[in-house]
């Protein structure tokens, strides 16, 4: 069987991202980081095939997507819409985050995820 998670050919590219973290995905990060989210233990920048997660629970399956303002573009919604549905097909589900959401009220971010976490686990 293929591997598909966390391929040692995207390894760079996740260390890469990791070391260059938006400011969104720092705040998030700060808050998912060593199981302080209803214990569960996130990665940030977790690889499926070619395709780099921000945030991806594997024992939930959830990928938490922090999105700029690069998803509003015309020509990048396709490609998002590939991606997702591509993930998805691994059972994943998708909780997608916009940048003002987290600069605006990152407390309501939080309960988001929470939220999110709670309907997995039941």
């Amino acid at each position: 069987m293929t591997q598909h998670f966390n391929r040692t050919t995207e390894k760079e590219k996740r260390r890469l991202l990791r070391q260059n973290q938006t400011p969104a995905e720092t705040i998030i990060w700060r808050f998912l980081r060593n199981r302080q989210t209803a214990g569960i233990k996130f990665r940030r920048q977790y690889s499926i095939d070619w395709y780099i997660i921000d945030f991806y629970a594997p024992k939930l399956k959830l990928a938490i997507e922090i999105d700029g303002s690069i998803h509003d573009l015309p020509e990048q919604k396709p490609h998002d819409t590939e991606r997702q549905n591509y993930l998805e097909n691994f059972g994943i589900t998708f909780l997608r985050i916009r940048n003002e959401e987290i600069f605006d009220n990152p407390d309501k971010v939080f309960e988001k995820i929470e939220d999110q976490i709670k309907l997995l686990q039941n």
